[in-house]
């Protein structure tokens, strides 16, 4: 008796562990034993599990948002531990729980967490417990006295919709409507953010039945946060209707949600309407949109200006090809004339990243007689964001045009940027070096260009002198090791020479990016000789990077240099005073051992 008894005990021993590490007054401690939720299911078995833990969790509570929020995703995982889908009902009362916890600091996360759970266990619930356990779950949500309750249960329609009976779907849309016109704003917020979500997987004579009028009541909502909303949800009822449907059901409130009294509302259809255009098709588009999107490039607020400034290489390229250069020319152009001058800088910033994308659409006649002026326009921009983000999108152009047509007016822009007062500035240009250098051509990048590189790698900023060298790696494999060697390499040496120990350094640095570049025999016959004469040099920290440039550049060196003229000089650094040299020296001499 007293076996049976112990091995009873041992088998309570799991549970009885995690219930006194629930009720530690450790917050680490509570949430350790919930992240091994799954350790303690499996030593229970399955049984055990559905009896007794699931139980214990649903009636415990907890004060800890972090533990509640680990429970939430354990439990979503749960399913196969609970004996599989067959059971995974079981999983429902703690989810629920979650789901409808009070409003806290991060509690809407938690329910959150919650309700992406009970989607994946819906996953798993066959026809009939979907019937029998969910949606009577739903139902609850949907109903409870709390907000935070039913704003969870909008998130759980469309998971359970597709697989219940005829009846229970007119239920549950009965709910969803009852949600749309809740009291509560945050619920009406939930329900539009879902309702396309459902409108998905909802039978289409009730989409046009049931859903529109909810849409179109959640578009005329009182609260804007719950209007932008159903901008949402537009895209997804729109791609589903027929076009005369669209037109009909549609669109007016569309049309509406463009002139809303809110700007976030109008931000919204502006942020949206690359995808309402593919929703509603080409006709639709011609005769609505191309107004709308003129009337959102002209809205009194800069924020919305930009969302649709941001638009307009993408909703020019999706016009239908037969009327697309004459909705350009005659509706687009004007507004985006206008923009180039904008007040707002972020407005022109945003329009300066895709206009030159416009270029290719509309050919090198146009271009070059209308968008030309435009691009130049902004690289004489006073905000550098609008200068580089033109310089970024050269590419489009310069396929349709070529280079030459811009180069004379770049060029200012380019120095401007160069030598700007924010590092960020100098360092964004440099990034686009060498996709000009390859646009613009050596002759003009060595005649123009040249002398700005150099000049990057004696900047006072570290990060700047840092993107120099490697912006000459990228040069040298635009233009060739020949080129280097004629061009950029006796400017870097000279800088072995130079009073200022950063600049020295630099030199070191450009070393180790144009060796791999160059290949061996300018490494050998130009390079080292300058890094080796540097192992004399006055400042520590330089004869520590000649160890470490040395150690670098071997594998591009000849080998018959390495004894005679490499290792002489680290045995003799390796005996440096500086402890950081030696080091780095001893470093070497193994890295370079190993090589041989």
């Amino acid at each position: 008796m007293a076996t049976s008894d112990s091995a009873g005990d041992d088998s309570l021993y799991p549970i009885a562990v995690l219930i006194d590490e629930l009720k530690n007054e450790d917050v680490q401690l509570r949430l350790n034993s919930i992240k091994k939720l799954s350790t303690i299911a499996l030593a229970l078995n399955v049984e055990r599990t559905r009896s007794e833990l699931i139980p214990f969790l649903t009636e415990t509570i907890y004060d800890e948002d972090e533990v509640l929020l680990a429970l939430a995703e354990q439990l979503g995982q749960f399913t196969n531990l609970v004996g599989g889908p067959e059971y995974a009902y079981c999983l429902l009362p703690p989810l629920e729980s979650l789901a409808t916890i009070e409003e806290t600091e991060i509690s809407q996360v938690v329910r959150d967490k919650a309700v992406e759970s009970l989607r994946a266990v819906a996953q798993q619930h066959s026809p009939a417990d979907l019937e029998q356990y969910f949606v009577p779950l739903v139902q609850r949500l949907s109903s409870g006295d709390w907000f935070t309750s039913r704003t969870s249960g909008c998130g759980l329609f469309s998971v359970c919709y597709p697989r219940v009976s005829a009846a229970m779907k007119a239920d549950l849309r009965s709910h969803f409507k009852a949600l749309c016109q809740d009291d509560t704003p945050m619920v009406r917020r939930a329900a539009a953010s879902k309702l396309g979500e459902l409108a998905q997987v909802v039978e289409l004579e009730y989409v046009k039945s049931d859903l529109i009028p909810m849409f179109v009541n959640l578009a005329q909502d009182e609260q804007d946060s719950v209007r932008l909303l159903a901008v949402d949800a537009c895209v997804s009822i729109a791609t589903l209707l027929p076009q005369d449907d669209v037109e009909q059901l549609v669109m007016p409130t569309l049309r509406q949600c463009t002139g809303d009294t809110s700007w976030r509302v109008r931000y919204m259809v502006a942020d949206k309407f690359t995808e309402l255009q593919k929703a509603v098709g080409p006709e639709i588009t011609r005769t609505d949109l191309v107004p709308a999107f003129q009337s959102l490039l002209k809205d009194s607020e800069a924020e919305v200006r930009a969302a649709a400034a941001n638009k307009v290489k993408d909703f020019c390229q999706n016009l239908d090809k037969a009327h697309q250069e004459s909705i350009i020319m005659n509706n687009i152009l004007p507004c985006i004339k206008e923009l180039v001058a904008d007040p707002n800088q972020h407005v022109k910033s945003a329009l300066a990243s895709v206009i030159m994308g416009l270029s290719p659409i509309l050919g090198r006649h146009n271009t070059i007689e209308h968008l030309l002026p435009l691009f130049l326009t902004q690289l004489r921009d006073e905000c550098p964001e609008v200068r580089l983000n033109i310089i970024s999108n050269l590419d489009c152009v310069n396929e349709v045009i070529g280079i030459q047509q811009l180069s004379q007016s770049l060029l200012p822009a380019i120095v401007e940027l160069a030598e700007d007062s924010k590092w960020r500035v100098r360092s964004a240009i440099i990034e686009y070096m060498p996709l000009l250098a390859g646009q613009l051509g050596r002759e003009f990048f060595d005649e123009k260009l040249n002398a700005l590189c150099m000049t990057w790698l004696m900047d006072h900023v570290f990060a700047i002198r840092e993107a120099a060298t490697l912006n000459l790696r990228k040069l040298v494999d635009q233009f060739g090791a020949e080129w280097a060697e004629s061009t950029i390499i006796p400017k870097v040496l000279a800088m072995a020479r130079d009073q200022n120990y950063l600049y020295r350094m630099t030199c070191l640095f450009s070393i180790n990016v144009l060796a791999e570049a160059c290949g061996s025999d300018i490494t050998t016959r130009l390079l080292l000789p300058t890094v080796l004469s540097m192992a004399q040099d006055k400042v520590a920290n330089v004869r520590f990077n000649v160890a470490k440039t040395l150690q670098k550049i071997a594998p591009q060196l000849d080998q018959a240099v390495i004894q005679p003229q490499v290792k002489p000089v680290l045995d003799k650094l390796n005996q440096d005073s500086d402890v950081d040299v030696k080091y780095s020296a001893s470093e070497a001499i193994s890295g370079i051992s190993a090589l041989g």
